[in-house]
């Protein structure tokens, strides 16, 4: 094993683990996730489902799942095994990664035996989230490495190239924003899993109202419009919080940054979601780019996070 095709595997299981993500909400969208009946693992009792569009999204879920759960366990073992990448950090990142890809595949396998209330159906979500993330950043540790030949968690500002400390404040405000983009994060797959999108007609007026009648599934949707909005609101402080205490050429300043781009396209392709609600075949594409946004921005923010707090004053 080499620094480089460690890179690569690490680049590989991320790339499988969103792949998961990615299908998981094809599955939910296309409402398939009955697509093979109660049975688990087997689909409707049989190794080779019947060709129907439901069983077929389904069954490829699994298979996905269960052949990146195969790439994450190896992942892990390298992670595990080989002393350049023996340490704290990568072994977490592997094992988190590890731990919630079972616990995902553990809720989705619940969700098709037992009938399963739409709360815990976003958790699943919210779980493959982890997932992904811990993937993500495992690959992001690896990037480092190869780049550098070590990427052990120094107090060196990788942009400005300051040896000094940062802030701890920039590390908690950014585990604050953090916690609550997961709750904006289960709103929204509360939301999918409920069918409640169409609460909200129209963009950014919802019902051509600025304050609609709160209830059933317009309070709910509307609810998360606000929370979207609050989280922009977030992250917008948040970058001037850290250009302040660390400059604007930090690493930390950059990821700040590219969070906000992020959460302002996260917003606006949530507006076109709410234009697309009643085009089933064009819905589909535009949730997986709200999906691919989000899971961007919410690894983002742990990057920033963990990095903030590798980089802070005791």
């Amino acid at each position: 094993m080499t620094v480089q095709r460690y890179k690569l595997l690490t680049m590989l299981t991320c790339l499988g683990m969103f792949l998961v993500l990615l299908v998981g909400v094809l599955v939910t969208n296309t409402d398939s996730g009955r697509g093979c009946g109660t049975d688990w693992p087997l689909c409707n009792g049989k190794f080779v489902p019947a060709y129907t569009v439901e069983s077929l999204v389904e069954y490829s879920h699994r298979a996905v799942s269960g052949i990146v759960g195969l790439l994450i366990g190896a992942t892990f073992l390298v992670t595990l095994m080989w002393r350049p990448v023996r340490r704290k950090e990568p072994v977490w990142y592997a094992s988190a990664g590890l731990f919630f890809t079972f616990l995902q595949a553990a809720l989705g396998a619940m969700a098709v035996v037992w009938p399963t209330s739409s709360a815990v159906l976003a958790l699943h979500f919210g779980i493959s989230l982890f997932a992904f993330t811990s993937t993500w950043l495992l690959y992001s540790y690896a990037k480092r490495l190869a780049a550098t030949g070590d990427a052990s968690e120094s107090v060196t500002d990788t942009a400005s190239g300051s040896l000094g400390r940062i802030p701890r404040s920039v590390f908690q405000l950014t585990a604050v924003i953090l916690v609550y983009c997961y709750g904006v994060v289960y709103l929204g797959a509360y939301i999918r899993h409920t069918h409640s999108g169409g609460g909200c007609i129209g963009w950014p007026l919802c019902n051509g109202d600025v304050v609609p009648e709160l209830a059933g599934a317009t309070g709910i949707a509307f609810a998360h419009r606000i929370a979207a909005f609050v989280m922009l609101l977030l992250v917008v402080a948040l970058v001037f919080f850290v250009r302040s205490r660390t400059g604007a050429a930090s690493e930390t300043t950059r990821l700040a940054n590219i969070s906000l781009w992020l959460v302002v396209l996260q917003v606006l392709s949530g507006g076109l979601l709410s234009y697309t609600l009643d085009n089933p075949d064009v819905y589909v594409f535009t949730s997986l780019l709200h999906t691919i946004i989000i899971s961007a921005l919410f690894s983002m923010l742990c990057l920033l996070a963990l990095r903030a707090r590798h980089l802070s004053r005791d």
